[in-house]
């Protein structure tokens, strides 16, 4: 096949662009446009491509960095992403998240499933509790960190889970959001910037309960707790679940 011309890779990709009305991401409009004209070289395609919301204004896009849509502002009808299976809760992924962020992120010395406890409301229960501290074989010693996750398995509820683990900064050192990977780019790419800002940390996942698949796209920076909120959320542990509260405290 013979290699397209600037015009050409432009208006292929205006018509890749109209066919994911809730947006496509750079790397993937580039990887569809080689797949019509794998002849075309990966520069030409890219220098032809990263303006084209300047280029093609009236077909084009972008709603955010490097995610392209077609044309039709903030009012544009998206569409959405598919609902999870009713057969699927949230709770399903708990344990598996937990043991993720012990074993894989090892950002956990022990990690806990939490939802739905009813601490203190919405705003004041994680779906996943950790602690980070000093182990027997650690040489220095150091105070010990709280960790907390809010889970989603419906991709439309990515502002809810980010006003929970914003709110969870007030007792946890790091907090993470973990969405499922069914979201639209563009939220993605909104969420991600957020996260970035705030310090919160962002997973994705397949929503199949056996093989989850948790990947990180930023991780949780450290945060300052307030100690007035900690003591808060300890208290309400230690009422509720001896146990747990007694493998995350004291946090020295």
């Amino acid at each position: 096949m013979t290699k397209l011309s600037v015009a050409e890779i432009r208006k292929l990709a205006s018509s890749i662009v109209q066919k994911h009305p809730g947006g496509v991401t750079y790397s993937q409009l580039i990887k569809e446009i080689l797949a019509v004209s794998p002849d075309t070289p990966r520069n030409t395609i890219s220098g032809s491509i990263w303006d084209l919301e300047i280029k093609l204004p009236n077909e084009v896009m972008k709603p955010s960095r490097g995610i392209y849509a077609p044309s039709g502002g903030e009012s544009a009808t998206w569409i959405s992403p598919p609902p999870p299976s009713p057969s699927l809760y949230e709770s399903d992924f708990y344990e598996s998240f937990a043991a993720y962020l012990k074993t894989e992120l090892q950002e956990a010395t022990e990690a806990f499933a939490l939802g739905g406890a009813g601490l203190t409301g919405k705003w004041g229960t994680p779906d996943v509790i950790g602690v980070y501290k000093k182990l027997p074989s650690d040489r220095v010693g150091f105070f010990g960190e709280i960790l907390a996750a809010e889970i989603k398995i419906n991709p439309q509820e990515f502002v809810t889970a980010f006003g929970q683990a914003v709110a969870y900064r007030l007792f946890a050192a790091r907090c993470y959001i973990v969405m499922p990977s069914s979201m639209l780019d563009v939220d993605q790419a909104r969420l991600d910037a957020l996260c970035m800002l705030f310090g919160v940390g962002f997973v994705l996942f397949d929503l199949d309960k056996e093989s989850p698949n948790y990947r990180v796209k930023a991780r949780a920076q450290r945060q300052v707790p307030d100690m007035f909120y900690l003591n808060k959320f300890a208290d309400a542990l230690h009422k509720h679940n001896t146990d747990i509260f007694n493998k995350i405290f004291p946090l020295w």
